[in-house]
């Protein structure tokens, strides 16, 4: 395993609504053995409340709802018990306004970042290097070392200023991915379509999966 492959994947997660596609992919990830640094915005956790019934706070072990959600009708795998704690072993978990973090520096490698969902100010703080906090400065060490950056905005309609900030985030570098899903992977239950954006995710990140069928690949 290359160096760039076995270091860690920042993700972190906002207050744009969509909690769901951060809790797939976090489950995705940690399936995979990923290491993590995650943070959690304070709005980020409010939406994880009122879309999924979860609480989360700083401990690592109230991520574990997270990890054991599920939509559904959806064909989700599940963790046990063990599962949840080894998986939640190769999570550290930093506070949003802890600059004091190795994501705040770019001497920490990592193999890229995520921001999933991406709130319009969160993306705003991006694209202008507010630095107002561990996400967005975390977002700006990912830019200004070209390493990946992966956000996933999710809002509708767009304003021109929401549409120029995704302009400014993808001329500096980032990849913008609205949480659009397609419909051609033979489409069977909410759960296949936060999978087609968990799956867009994971193919830009340079990480394998089976999550979706590709297109040309039997899907009807």
């Amino acid at each position: 395993m290359s160096e760039a492959t076995s270091a860690p994947l920042v993700m972190a997660i906002t207050g744009a609504s969509g909690a769901v596609y951060a809790a797939r992919l976090l489950q995705v990830l940690l399936s995979k053995k990923i290491p993590l640094q995650l943070t959690i915005s304070s709005s980020g956790a409010e939406v994880i409340r009122q879309e999924l019934g979860l609480n989360v706070d700083s401990s690592i072990q109230s991520l574990s709802g997270l990890l054991e959600y599920r939509l559904p009708g959806a064909s989700w795998e599940t963790y046990d018990t063990d599962q949840v704690q080894q998986a939640l072993s190769l999570v550290q978990l930093h506070h949003y306004k802890n600059y004091f973090t190795p994501i705040a520096s770019g001497s920490f490698l990592t193999r890229g970042m995520v921001v999933c969902p991406c709130s319009g100010s969160t993306l705003s703080g991006i694209v202008h290097a507010s630095s107002e906090n561990l996400i967005v400065r975390a977002a700006d060490v990912h830019l200004k070392e070209h390493r990946k950056l992966v956000l996933v905005p999710r809002e509708t309609p767009l304003s021109v200023f929401q549409i120029e900030n995704m302009l400014r985030a993808a001329q500096a570098g980032a990849v913008v991915m609205p949480a659009m899903p397609g419909w051609y992977h033979g489409v069977e239950s909410m759960g296949d379509l936060v999978d087609f954006i968990v799956a867009r995710i994971l193919d830009h990140l340079g990480i394998s999966h089976n999550l979706m069928k590709r297109w040309g690949s039997g899907a009807e």
